[in-house]
């Protein structure tokens, strides 16, 4: 284990720092923005998708809050027209919610609003969702996301019963799950327990390899929403040329890869100042092109050995029983997008006894 990687796991004051965080919209093959106006800048083309069988039209590019902390960026997306805004009790010690709420008061009956809970009782998770209507400033949210689902057990008859008793209050509109590995199972429970809208990991380090499970989603009228579309790399080198791409443009061919076939319905990238905002709107107005498809295999390549793609095929590998998928998108979290207080409230929620485990001590893997 590296050095970085060991301070993180044995860290825990250390403040945030700043974000270079950003993720992905995309639009369908031949789409070109509506000419405009000579001295005038152009409108910015928002498309929207049917989420499932919600009946919900939301923007196939919609806004990840999660690390955003400028109220202006999210008052100015849905000003544009982005209809789709996503939180969760847990961002920010609590506070994105708060910000969130504050800056889509005025709006509120234009946008769709999702947040999530990870209690693991009933109890916890509608005493979550009553703390986030509060902090929200709402009535209700439009969906509701058990976070962070690995296996089917996850989905059990007591957070589903939490689901059903918000909804027949009128609470939550749309019930949802969402995860970020264990795709085939957690899917197949989403369809089998009738659930509404699945968001999950999707990007063009992932391959095909979870397309039949979104064709089987969209078949079933499940909404899909996409996650971490831009995926990461979390080396100094894999950061820079982040921040290269972004000053460039170059960060578009990611997101528009997300959403080049009909079975994503959004996408929830990270914005976390006006430049990202604007660059994931122009997005949608441009088609997909072979060039997108040359410089993601090159970043593809560059991030290989350090990205996670949530393939699943360390689980259970490790003989201290480490969650390693998990470890390793902690790490995404801190190394990667700059936000270590995430990263380190990731790590501090697993069980004390893999809190516990320290790597440098074990020389099995």
């Amino acid at each position: 284990m590296n050095s970085s990687r060991r301070d993180f796991l044995v860290a825990g004051l250390a403040l945030p720092v700043a974000t270079q965080a950003s993720a992905g919209l995309v639009p369908l093959p031949g789409r070109a923005a509506p000419p405009s106006e000579p001295g005038r800048p152009a409108a910015p083309v928002i498309r929207k998708r049917r989420l499932g069988k919600t009946g919900l039209e939301v923007s196939e590019v919609g806004f990840g809050c999660m690390i955003t902390s400028d109220q202006s960026v999210i008052e100015r997306g849905a000003d544009l027209g982005i209809n789709h805004f996503d939180t969760a009790r847990g961002y920010q010690g609590g506070n994105n919610e708060r910000m969130v709420g504050a800056a889509l008061k005025s709006r509120r009956q234009k946008v769709v609003i999702s947040t999530k809970t990870g209690a693991h009782t009933k109890a916890d998770a509608l005493a979550h969702l009553e703390e986030s209507l509060r902090q929200l400033g709402t009535d209700y949210v439009d969906i509701w996301y058990l976070h962070g689902k690995r296996t089917a057990d996850g989905l059990s008859d007591e957070l589903l019963d939490a689901l059903a008793v918000a909804k027949q209050q009128g609470k939550i509109r749309f019930t949802g799950v969402s995860l970020h590995a264990g795709h085939a199972e957690v899917v197949a429970a989403a369809i089998t327990r009738r659930l509404e809208v699945v968001l999950l990991t999707y990007n063009f380090a992932m391959g095909n390899r979870i397309d039949p499970l979104l064709r089987d989603l969209d078949a079933a009228g499940i909404g899909v929403v996409a996650m971490k579309v831009m995926a990461g790399g979390r080396d100094p080198a894999a950061r820079a040329q982040r921040e290269k791409l972004l000053a460039s443009g170059g960060l578009l061919s990611g997101l528009k890869w997300v959403l080049r076939g009909p079975h994503v319905h959004s996408t929830i990238p990270s914005m976390t100042d006006m430049a990202q905002l604007d660059e994931n709107l122009r997005a949608m107005a441009e088609p997909w092109t072979e060039a997108d498809e040359q410089a993601l295999t090159a970043r593809r390549e560059r991030i290989r050995p350090d990205y996670c793609s949530m393939c699943g095929q360390c689980e259970g590998v490790c003989p201290k029983g480490l969650p390693v998928a998990d470890l390793l998108r902690f790490l995404t979290y801190a190394e990667g997008y700059g936000q270590f207080a995430l990263g380190r409230d990731g790590y501090a929620a697993l069980p004390p006894a893999l809190r516990d485990v320290r790597c440098t001590d074990c020389a099995r893997c």
